[in-house]
């Protein structure tokens, strides 16, 4: 692994040129931008984050625009990034979740989220057990629509988090051997990543998992399958974990989750096939000693903290570009 002085100075080689302009409305997902774009909101979002750094940790650069969350599923990392980052942009939030709500009255999602927004709502940012329900939204509404999970399809804002992560911590995407383990067939995150890591060059990018949950057509997205664990994660620089979503499988694909966590559960012994510094990372939320176990996930190589603060500076680096911002250099908020 590179040290922290090195990957700084290769991250810093990014940001010599012009900034590549932001013409998008939406954020649907990472399999519509292109190479240029991705690297805009990971440059975008490395400025984001020294704004951590100050003593008034806000900026006033969507002062009077409105955020509105919209979350038809559970979710706890990502509804409260979006909402830090909202507001350390000094943006008003309005959080919006489905229980309680005119939809168990019967109302559509349009008319929803057309109701938020006659209330003045510039961004939605929706999560949604539909896949494409973002996609729909985008087509019927004028506010800026921000995917934050759509059923199994895609979760933009996560790749780009874990992007983030990756060459941040190691200087580069270029040329790095990834390995995504768990249940793929469910994982909007593995889809979000395959796309985001393709693009911006990623030397080798493997899925693990059993055959059950990883099907064969995932080759055709340019990733190499591997059912055994210690096989898929040789010599990698990364290792990203996934949890089995039991609640999107209306199926057993699998005999128990004692065999899954004997099978592909990641362990300290297990780890020691991958590069000696590989990155350890997860989206969250873990399931320790199925998936991975606790000395993994608490341990030196583990960056799955880290994950959750970059998060908050991906959100932020989303909101701000979709927004059209054309002001000068963002400036603390007195």
């Amino acid at each position: 692994m590179k040290t922290p002085t090195e990957a700084q100075a290769r991250a810093a080689a990014h940001s010599t040129a012009a900034p590549t302009p932001f013409q998008r409305k939406h954020l649907l997902g990472l399999e519509d931008l292109t190479r240029e774009e991705v690297l805009r909101i990971l440059d975008e979002a490395r400025g984001m984050k020294d704004i951590f750094t100050r003593t008034v940790k806000k900026v006033p650069a969507l002062r009077g625009k409105t955020v509105a969350n919209l979350f038809f599923e559970n979710s706890t990392r990502t509804r409260t990034s979006f909402e830090l980052a909202a507001k350390r942009l000094s943006a008003d939030v309005i959080n919006f979740s489905a229980a309680g709500s005119s939809v168990s009255k019967g109302e559509s999602l349009i008319d929803t989220v057309r109701t938020i927004e006659a209330m003045g709502a510039d961004f939605v940012v929706m999560r949604h057990s539909a896949s494409g329900a973002p996609h729909l939204l985008s087509r019927n509404v004028k506010s800026a629509v921000i995917n934050a999970g759509d059923g199994t399809h895609e979760h933009p804002t996560q790749g780009l988090l874990d992007m983030f992560t990756m060459r941040e911590k190691l200087g580069r995407l270029e040329g790095l051997k990834v390995a995504i383990v768990g249940d793929i067939l469910h994982s909007r995150v593995a889809r979000s990543n395959i796309w985001g890591l393709r693009k911006l060059g990623v030397g080798e990018l493997r899925l693990v998992g059993p055959r059950t949950l990883l099907p064969k057509w995932f080759e055709s997205m340019g990733c190499q399958l591997h059912y055994n664990l210690e096989e898929g994660i040789r010599g990698v620089d990364v290792i990203n974990i996934l949890r089995i979503q039991l609640e999107r499988q209306s199926e057993n694909l699998f005999p128990s989750i004692r065999e899954y966590q004997v099978l592909y559960g990641l362990t300290t012994k297990r780890i020691a096939a991958a590069c000696p510094d590989a990155l350890i990372m997860h989206p969250g939320p873990i399931n320790r000693g199925v998936e991975i176990s606790q000395e993994v996930a608490d341990g030196p190589q583990s960056v799955i903290n880290e994950q959750v603060t970059n998060g908050v500076a991906i959100r932020m680096a989303v909101l701000y570009l979709l927004s059209g911002y054309r002001g000068g250099p963002l400036s603390e908020d007195e």
